[in-house]
C-alpha cells in the first residue's frame, strides 16, 4: 500500500519505519524539515516539508494513490482536520487520528473518525501495572455497546474447558493468552493458573462477568460449565441456562 504519514515525531518517524520494512510505500508530511533526521539516512520513503491539511503538500505526498493515513502530530486539531481532509476529499479508506484530549477522542470516534486516544491508553496502561484488577475495557465499539476485556483465569475454573465461558449473545472467548503467548486455538483447551482471557462483552453484561470471575452471587451452572452442578428449582427440575442466573444466560 501507499501510505501518507503526518508527524515525524518519534511515533511517526518508527510507523514510517516499520511499514517501509514491511513493503509499504510511505510519505512522511511534516512543518520541520530537521524532524525528518530522525529516519535512517538510507530510508526509501517520501519526505515533504509542509503541513497535513495543504493539497499542495497532500498531492507531493501522493494522497490520491494513498490507501491509508496517519495523522500523529502533536496537535489534536491538527490531527482531526487532516483526517478529515483525508476522508472527504481524498477518500483514503484507512484513516486514524492521535488525539491527547480523550473527551475529543469519543466525540470523533462517533463521527466516524478513528482515533488513538494517547492520554487514555497511557493512563490505562500505568493504572494496570499499579494496582491490577479489572480494567474497564482495552476497546469500545463506537456505540458503546461491546467492549473487549481481559480478565486472569480464576483459579476455580482451571482444568474446565474454555470455550464453555462464552455465554450467546452476552459473552464470547476470543483467545487465551497462556504462558505470554496469546492464542486462537482454545476450544478444546482446559483452563491452566496464570491463562488470560479475551473477552468480547455486551455492555449489560459486564458488571455479571466481573461478579460472576470473582465468584459473587453467581448460582452453580450445569455439569462442564465453570461454576459446577445445575442449579435446581424448588420442584426439582433443572434450572434453565447456563450457569444457571443472570452471569450466565439464564432465562425464566
Amino acid at each position: 500500500m501507499h501510505i501518507v504519514i503526518v508527524g515525524c515525531g518519534r511515533v511517526g518517524s518508527g510507523l514510517g519505519i516499520g511499514l517501509v520494512e514491511q513493503g509499504h510505500t510511505v510519505a512522511i508530511i511534516d512543518r520541520n524539515a530537521k524532524a525528518f533526521r530522525r529516519l535512517p539516512e538510507a530510508w526509501p520513503g517520501t519526505t515533504v516539508v509542509g503541513s497535513g491539511f495543504d493539497r499542495d503538500d497532500l498531492d507531493r505526498a501522493r494522497a490520491v494513490e494513498a490507501t491509508a493515513l496517519a495523522a500523529v502530530t502533536s496537535g489534536d486539531n491538527s490531527n482531526i482536520l487532516t483526517a478529515r481532509i483525508a476522508r472527504e476529499t481524498y477518500q483514503i479508506p484507512n484513516v486514524v487520528a492521535r488525539i491527547y484530549d480523550p473527551r475529543r477522542a469519543q466525540i470523533y470516534l462517533r463521527l466516524g473518525i478513528p482515533t488513538v486516544a494517547t492520554v487514555s491508553w497511557t493512563i490505562d496502561q500505568v493504572r494496570r501495572r499499579l494496582i491490577g484488577g479489572d480494567v474497564e475495557s482495552d476497546w469500545s465499539d463506537p456505540t458503546g455497546t461491546l467492549s473487549l476485556v481481559e480478565r486472569e483465569l480464576p483459579e476455580r475454573w482451571a482444568g474446565k474447558r474454555l470455550a464453555d465461558l462464552s455465554v450467546p449473545g452476552e459473552v464470547t472467548v476470543v483467545a487465551v493468552t497462556r504462558a505470554g503467548v496469546a492464542r486462537l486455538d482454545f476450544r478444546d483447551l482446559v483452563g491452566q493458573d496464570g491463562d488470560v482471557l479475551h473477552l468480547m462483552v455486551t455492555d449489560t453484561a459486564l458488571d455479571r462477568l466481573n461478579s460472576r470471575l470473582r465468584g459473587k452471587a453467581v448460582t452453580p451452572g450445569p455439569p462442564g460449565s465453570p461454576d459446577g452442578q445445575p442449579s435446581r428449582r424448588a420442584d426439582g427440575g433443572v434450572a434453565p441456562g447456563v450457569g444457571g442466573d443472570a452471569a450466565t444466560g439464564s432465562r425464566s
